[in-house]
């Protein structure tokens, strides 16, 4: 049996169709892109780049992450294995990274730099094979390569489980009593197949521009 290949990253012209095929099936996505017309098409770089915005965001909002990731690009100019592992931790730190966190990415760098860690392979990967890569490094969980997927490899079903923000926007939109459980926003999710990511991004604009935000990526 032939190895599947890889789906197509999204394009602005397939986004909008995602958008566009969404609204005709889920009344309450389409809701939200009337109230609050088109989410963006937010995206971030593939490779190392794209890690280190994964990894800060882990735990806190995307929001604190790209302010920490600014603030890092600042410091070391363009974002690369080399320029991050010649800041000390006290730098780091400075920067927004916890101890952790520093340690996942400097590992990653690490990895990229022996050799060991080849992100620009996941490109030709079909989602399930990416995602199991992408665990393998340390510090990157389901959460982190989801979004990764989602984000920098702009997969135009890949799914953050999990996420706080859109299983609250899913209670709101479907005006849910109590917010659902993992289990329960995932199967939601499955009805938007294979427009997940399209889908999380049509939520995230919800949850935030009802808060006066702006963006998460």
């Amino acid at each position: 049996m032939s190895k599947p290949s890889s789906p197509a990253a999204l394009s602005q012209r397939t986004f909008l169709h995602g958008i566009s095929v969404l609204a005709g099936k889920d009344p309450d996505l389409a809701h939200v892109v009337t109230i609050f017309g088109n989410p963006p098409f937010w995206i971030h770089p593939p490779g190392f780049p794209g890690v280190v915005i994964a990894i800060l965001a882990q735990q806190v909002s995307l929001e604190s992450a790209n302010a920490a990731y600014a603030k890092l690009e600042k410091a070391i100019g363009t974002i690369s294995p080399e320029g991050l592992l010649a800041l000390p931790d006290d730098a780091l730190r400075a920067v927004g990274f916890s101890r952790q966190k520093a340690s996942y990415v400097r590992g990653v760098a690490q990895g990229i730099i022996s050799g060991a860690t080849r992100l620009q392979d996941l490109e030709a990967s079909d989602d399930d094979d990416a995602r199991k890569r992408l665990m393998q490094v340390r510090g990157i969980g389901s959460w982190t390569a989801d979004t990764y997927l989602l984000f920098a490899l702009r997969r135009p079903d890949a799914w953050p489980s999990g996420d706080l923000a859109l299983t609250r926007a899913i209670q709101e939109i479907k005006g849910l009593v109590t917010m659902p459980s993992s289990e329960e926003a995932d199967a939601i999710a499955g009805r938007w197949r294979p427009w997940r990511a399209v889908a999380a991004r049509i939520l995230w604009h919800h949850y935030l521009s009802a808060r006066g935000r702006s963006s998460p990526g």
